[in-house]
C-alpha cells in the first residue's frame, strides 16, 4: 500500500545549484537537454513507489544467488517493464542479473557502450517487507512521528531540515524504505523511458544491469561479464545530491569459530572451556575506537556483525573495512591474535579464524580511466548540480566491476539513513540523479 500525503502537482521547480572545479579544470557550462522536472518526477516517482512494496531482503547467510525469491519478483517485472517500453535485447540470467541492451541512435553506433548499475536487494539489518512508502508533498519542516516509536526529526537531521518545501518519501517506522537501492532502479528505467520516447537525444549502445545480493557483499559471484561489452559502467546507488564517488573500503569478512572444551557445570572447576564466552571475550577485544559508530571519513573499522553459540560451540562474524589494503590486511592479522589470545584465557579451547575477501577500494583502477570521471563531471556542471567528491564508507557492486575491468563511479540517488527505519528519499534529488544519467548518455554518445 502507497500512503499519499497530498497533493497532485508534481514538483517542477529548480533545483539551484553551481558548477564546480575539478582539480584546476573548470568544465564550461554547456547547454544540455531541457527536460521539465515535472515530465522526469513522472517517470521515476510511480516506479519507486511500486518497487519499494516488492519486498527484496537478501540474506547473507545463504550461498546461492540470489538469496531470497523476492529479488526474482522485482527483477521479473523489471524484465517485463523493459520490454515493454520497446527494450527487445533483454535477459533474465539463471542468477537473478537482469541485463538489457539498447543500442545506438543512426549514426552513433561508433560510441563507445557505457552501462548502468543498480542493485535489486535490500539490507537484512532491519524488516524489509511490507513497506508502506509515504509521499510527503511539500515537507512543512516539522517533526514526521512514524509507527513503533520511530521519528524523523529535523533538529537531529539537518538534511531532512533542508528538504523544507520539497517532496520527499519516507518509511512508515516498521521497514527500512528500499531506496537503497530502488531509487536507482527508478532513475535508470525514467531515464531509459524518456531516451526510448525522445529520439531526437542521440545516444550511444547502452547495456543497462540489475544485480542481486549487492547487499551481502558477494562481489558478484555469477555475474555473466564475458557478454558485457561497457567501456565504464556508473552504479546509482549513492546518497545526497551532488555526491559522486569514485572510491570504497576494502573489505573483509572474517568468521571466528571458538570451540569450548564441557563438562557439566556444576563440575566445571578447571576444565571447562565456554565457547559462548570465548567469543564474548573475543568480540570485547575488538578496539571500540575503531568501531563504525567511532569513525568517520578515512578510518576503517571492526564490526562485530552476530555473534551466537552454546557452551561447546560459539561463532562470531565480524566486517573489517578500511580505505587502504594494508590496513585492512593488518586488522585481519589482529584477528589471529586476538584468538591466541582467547585459547590462552580459555585452556582446552580453540578458536579459528577465516578470513576472507570481500571486494577493493576502487579508486586506484578508476584512476586509471579519468575520462570516465571527467564525463560525469561534465554532466553535472552542464546541469548546474554542485558535485562533491567522497569516499564511499562501504561498497557497491561497482567495486568489484571495477575490480573485473570495468571502471564504475557512484552516483547519488537522493537517499538517507539507508538501512535504516528512517530511511527517506528527495523527490527532486532523484529527478536530479535521473537527469544526470540522460546528460551523461548524451555526452558519452557524442562522436
Amino acid at each position: 500500500m502507497v500512503t499519499e500525503i497530498l497533493t497532485k502537482t508534481l514538483y517542477a521547480g529548480p533545483i539551484s545549484l553551481h558548477t564546480k572545479r575539478m582539480s584546476d579544470q573548470i568544465f564550461p557550462i554547456k547547454q544540455a537537454a531541457q527536460i521539465d522536472d515535472g515530465v522526469i518526477e513522472a517517470l521515476v516517482l510511480p516506479r519507486f513507489m511500486n518497487y519499494v512494496c516488492i519486498g527484496t531482503t537478501s540474506c547473507r547467510h545463504l550461498a546461492e544467488t540470489p538469496s531470497s525469491p523476492g529479488q526474482w519478483d522485482l527483477a521479473g517485472a523489471l524484465e517485463t517493464e523493459l520490454r515493454a517500453l520497446g527494450v527487445n535485447n533483454v535477459e533474465l540470467t539463471r542468477h537473478c542479473y537482469v541485463i538489457a541492451r539498447i543500442p545506438a541512435s543512426p549514426g552513433r553506433e561508433n560510441a563507445p557502450v557505457i552501462g548502468f548499475l543498480a542493485h535489486l536487494d535490500t539490507a537484512s539489518d532491519v524488516p524489509g517487507d511490507n513497506v508502506k512508502p509515504c509521499l510527503v508533498r511539500n515537507y512543512n519542516g516539522e517533526r514526521i512521528e512514524l509507527c513503533s516509536g520511530y521519528a524523523l526529526d529535523p533538529l537531529e537531521d539537518a538534511d531532512l531540515a533542508s528538504q523544507k518545501g520539497k517532496d520527499i518519501v519516507h518509511t512508515d517506522g516498521n521497514t527500512l524504505l528500499g531506496a537503497d537501492d530502488k531509487a536507482g532502479i527508478a532513475e535508470i528505467v525514467g531515464a531509459l523511458e524518456y531516451l526510448l520516447t525522445h529520439p531526437e537525444l542521440e545516444h550511444g549502445p547502452l547495456e543497462i544491469i540489475f544485480s542481486p545480493d549487492e547487499e551481502t557483499g558477494k562481489g558478484l559471484p555469477e555475474f555473466p561479464l564475458n557478454s558485457i561489452k561497457s567501456v565504464a559502467c556508473y552504479t546509482l546507488d549513492g546518497g545526497p545530491l551532488g555526491e559522486l564517488e569514485v572510491e570504497c573500503f576494502n573489505a573483509w569478512k572474517a568468521d571466528i569459530t571458538c570451540t569450548g572444551k564441557v563438562i557439566h557445570v556444576g563440575h566445571a572447576r578447571g576444565i571447562l572451556a565456554n565457547a559462548a564466552l570465548m567469543a564474548a571475550s573475543f568480540a570485547v577485544m575488538l578496539p571500540r575506537s575503531e568501531s563504525p559508530e567511532a569513525t568517520d571519513g578515512y578510518y576503517g573499522y571492526y564490526c562485530p556483525m552476530e555473534i551466537k553459540g552454546d557452551l561447546e560451540q560459539a561463532g562470531l562474524e565480524v566486517y573489517i573495512r578500511d580505505f587502504d589494503r594494508g590496513g585492512a590486511e593488518r586488522r585481519v592479522e589482529a584477528l589471529n591474535v586476538f584468538a591466541k589470545t582467547v585459547e590462552t584465557q580459555f585452556p582446552g579451547g580453540k578458536v579459528h579464524v577465516d578470513a576472507q575477501a570481500q571486494y577493493y577500494n576502487m579508486k586506484e583502477e578508476i584512476d586509471k580511466h579519468p575520462e570516465v570521471f571527467e564525463k560525469l563531471a561534465k554532466a553535472a556542471a552542464n546541469l548546474g548540480i554542485a558535485y562533491r567528491q567522497k569516499p564511499i564508507r562501504g561498497g557497491t557492486d561497482g567495486s568489484r566491476l571495477t575490480e573485473l575491468g570495468i571502471p564504475t563511479p557512484n552516483i547519488f540517488t537522493g537517499g538517507r539513513n539507508f538501512h535504516s527505519r528512517l530511511e527517506w528519499v528527495s523527490v527532486p534529488e532523484m529527478t536530479a540523479s535521473c537527469k544526470l544519467v540522460i546528460e551523461l548518455i548524451r555526452l558519452w554518445g557524442e562522436v
